[in-house]
């Protein structure tokens, strides 16, 4: 005799498999990847080309040369890119600390916010680095 409804066993929470992905939970899964994967990265690769520059003019050529390549420039635009997006993520979760934002309309607009920010902050300090760099 199979089960009632009440009868079947639920999850407890809500589970990912269940419900589809929604821009909320897409951007807090997306701030706590940059956050702890590719800004821990980049910072690796930072010490390292510290490490390179300290060390002498030919471990600094090596490392600037793998950083000028095709991938490592389009590393240093990820780590760019993780960066303004792990920043204004944090700012948009100190405005909801302060008490603020959670009508429904605000939450979203405040997501999209976020990505346009970060693609825009991104871009900008690409396009200047161009300019520094001549």
């Amino acid at each position: 005799m199979p089960k009632s409804t009440a009868e079947r066993t639920r999850p407890l929470s809500p589970n990912i498999q269940i419900y589809r992905p929604q821009l909320t939970s897409v951007l807090s899964i997306v701030n706590r990847i940059t956050g702890v994967v590719f800004l821990s990265a980049c910072a690796v690769v930072l010490v390292v080309w510290l490490i390179a520059a300290a060390t002498g003019p030919h471990a600094y050529a090596m490392v600037q040369g793998a950083i000028a390549s095709w991938i490592g420039q389009l590393a240093l635009f990820g780590c760019t890119l993780a960066f303004f997006l792990h920043l204004c993520g944090g700012i948009r979760h100190l405005v909801w600390d302060a008490g603020y934002g959670f009508a429904l309309r605000s939450i979203y607009a405040s997501g999209w916010a976020v990505v346009a920010a970060s693609v825009a902050l991104t871009v900008a300090a690409w396009v200047a680095s161009l300019f520094v760099a001549g």
